[in-house]
C-alpha cells in the first residue's frame, strides 16, 4: 500500500506542477548554466541478495555554480552558492526532481533521507539499519530539526521511524513537512552554508582521528 501511495502521489504532483518544473529548469539554465539537474550517487535500501545498500542516482535541481580555482578544483560551497540557489533550497524546490526517483522505486515519500555515500562508511552497523527501508523525500528527522540537529539525533530519528512505520505515521509526517517547508525552518546547520557531512562532523567533534577519517574515506571506493 505504501508503494502504491508513493506512485500515485508522485505522478499526480508531476502532472499538476509540470509547468513549475519547466519554469525552474529555464531559470536555472539562465542563472546557473548547464546542466540543470544535479545528479549524485546515494545509498538506498539494502539489497537482500547482497546484504549491501543499493547505490542509486539522486536527482535534484542544481543550486550552485561550477566555479573552480586555478587548479581546476571546485570552490567551497559558500563561494558557489548564489542567492537564487539559496532560495531554491529555502523553499525545497530543488528537491522536486526526486519525485522521479520515487516513481523509479529508488525512494519513498517518507523514510530516512538518502545521505551521501561517504556518510555511510562512518555509520555504525546499527545506524546503517536505517537503510533497511527505502530512503524518503522527508522523514522524522526532517520534521524534528532537519539539518539543524546533531548527526546523533538525526540518525536516532531515522531508526525510530523504521521501528514504527505505518500509513498514519507517514501522513502525519507529510503534513508536518508542509508546515516546515512553508516556515523555511532548519534548512542548513547554523553557521554553515550547507549541511555538514557525517565524517566531517565526527572529525570536528574529535570523535575520529585524522587517520581514522582518511581510512574510512578510502573505503568509499570499495562500495
Amino acid at each position: 500500500m505504501k508503494r502504491i501511495f508513493d506512485i500515485i502521489c508522485a505522478i499526480s504532483a508531476i502532472v499538476v506542477f509540470w509547468w513549475l518544473y519547466l519554469i525552474l529548469a529555464m531559470m536555472i539554465r539562465l542563472k546557473l548554466g548547464s546542466p540543470v539537474l544535479f545528479i549524485q550517487l546515494r545509498p538506498g535500501k539494502i539489497d537482500k541478495r547482497t546484504g549491501r545498500e543499493r547505490i542509486f542516482k539522486l536527482y535534484k535541481f542544481r543550486t550552485m555554480t561550477d566555479e573552480r580555482d586555478a587548479n581546476g578544483n571546485l570552490l567551497p560551497d559558500e563561494k558557489r552558492m548564489t542567492p537564487f540557489g539559496a532560495r531554491l533550497r529555502e523553499t525545497s524546490l530543488d528537491e522536486l526532481p526526486e519525485l522521479f526517483n520515487i516513481i523509479r522505486g529508488d525512494m519513498s515519500l517518507v523514510g530516512p533521507r538518502p545521505q551521501l555515500v561517504r556518510d555511510m562508511v562512518f555509520m555504525t552497523p546499527v545506524q546503517r539499519m536505517r537503510h533497511s527501508v527505502l530512503p524518503g523525500l522527508t522523514g522524522l528527522a526532517q520534521i524534528n530539526g532537519r539539518n539543524n540537529i546533531s548527526w546523533e539525533d538525526k540518525l536516532r530519528w531515522d531508526l525510530q521511524y523504521i521501528k514504527h512505520i505505518s500509513f498514519r505515521t507517514d501522513i502525519a509526517i507529510l503534513l508536518r513537512t508542509v508546515f516546515k517547508v512553508i516556515k523555511k525552518d532548519d534548512i542548513v546547520t547554523d553557521g554553515m552554508e550547507t549541511s555538514e557531512d557525517l565524517g566531517d562532523y565526527l572529525l570536528r567533534m574529535e570523535m575520529v582521528t585524522p587517520e581514522e577519517y582518511a581510512k574510512k574515506l578510502s573505503q568509499v571506493y570499495d562500495l
